[in-house]
Formats: C-alpha cells, structure tokens, sequence
C-alpha cells in the first residue's frame, strides 16, 4: 500500500516554501523543496508503517534458542569436523560443554602401566552422543570416456540425547545433507576450494539444525 503525504507533511512542506529566501529562480527553487521535504517526511513514516506492519503480522526477530539443560556432556570425538563448529555453538546459546571420558590407554608391552584412580564423572544435565559424522563423495556425472563430470558431496551426522540415567530425550537421529557439484580438470584446485566451502556450508546446516532439535526438548 503506497502512503498517502500526511497534513503533517504537507503543513512542513509549505512551512519551507514560505522560508525560502527570494530570488529569479524562487519558484523552482521553491517547488524542489518542497519536494525534499516531503520526500523525508513520507520516508520516516513509510519506516514506521512497516516496522508496524511487521509487529501487526507477528513477526519476530529470530532469538537465540532455549534449552532445557544448562550443561551438556558431549562426545564429541577430536577428529570431527564438526566438534568445533557445534561446541562453539553450543557455548554461544549458553550451555557449558563437557567432553565425556575417554577410555585408558592400553597397557604398552615391555611393562605395566601403574594403576591411577579414576577421575570423577563430569557433572551434566544431558548426554549428547554423536554415533556418526561422515563426509561422502560419490560420482553421479561422467563422459563417455569416463571422465568425471560431477560429484555429490554428502555430510552424515547421527545423534542421540539422554540424559545421564539413561532416559532418551531424543531417540536416534539422522541428518543428510548432499550437494552436486561440477568437476573439471582443467580447474581441479579451484574444484578443491568449491568443495571445501560446500562442506562447510553444510556443516553450518547441520549445527543448527542439531541446535533446534535440542531447543525443543522442554524438559528433563
């Protein structure tokens, strides 16, 4: 709906016309201010109509989510791409990440490994487990020569929550996200650098989209 010029609009509109200073040119200067001033006025309210027109139709601006734990313990295993990325996340909505134990070394040969008490079970509201986190590539495109043409790059990422008794909060997921992607030799380093920037596209994805299905349990 266009805005139509207020009696606030046109009243400061003439209000500058009679202040202009005479000259020849008085008319034209004083029909371009006019048009000035009623441009500013109709702009300041064309802002307040949609900042209304936005709260009349329930929008909001995104929050950041809330989470039913305040601290989670995560397995989160050092060579996933994704640990980083998540457990940042994670710490940005507020939630203090503990890493889950990992077992003792084996023992070496040649020797025992003296006894040493076990550390104490990191305190957590919630068990996040991460049961897998896979990048795929696959050809989908070739010549008949059998050159490739195109990939499909693929990012699997399977979790679940509990709590530490054991109560599933959420059961057995799984997220799969893929992209296609083009693929020439003559410009195989910069196919690399597409790649690369794909998966962490993706890999964005999948952290919030992990970060909402966490935000929806609402309670322990």
């Amino acid at each position: 709906m266009n805005a139509r010029p207020s009696a606030a609009a046109i009243a400061l509109a003439a209000s500058s016309l009679n202040s202009s200073p005479g000259s020849p040119d008085r008319s034209v200067v004083s029909r371009r201010q006019v048009l000035r001033t009623t441009a500013r006025v109709l702009g300041g309210g064309s802002a307040l109509l949609a900042a209304g027109a936005l709260g009349g139709c329930g929008f909001r601006l995104r929050q950041a989510p809330s989470f039913a734990f305040t601290t989670l313990m995560a397995t989160l295993p050092a060579t996933s791409p994704l640990r980083r990325e998540l457990r940042t996340a994670l710490v940005s909505a507020g939630i203090t990440v503990v890493d889950a134990l990992l077992p003792p070394p084996p023992p070496q040969s040649g020797g025992a490994v003296p006894a040493q008490p076990a550390p104490p079970p990191p305190q957590a509201d919630a068990v996040l487990d991460i049961l897998a986190d896979q990048r795929e590539k696959s050809v989908v495109g070739s010549t008949a020569a059998g050159q490739v043409r195109e990939f499909q790059l693929r990012l699997r990422f399977r979790f679940k929550l509990s709590t530490p008794k054991g109560k599933e909060l959420i059961p057995e997921s799984e997220i799969l996200l893929q992209r296609d992607i083009s693929y020439s030799e003559s410009i195989a380093l910069s196919k690399q650098e597409e790649e690369a920037e794909l998966y962490r596209d993706m890999q964005t994805d999948v952290v919030q989209q992990v970060l909402r299905r966490l935000a929806a349990v609402r309670s322990l």
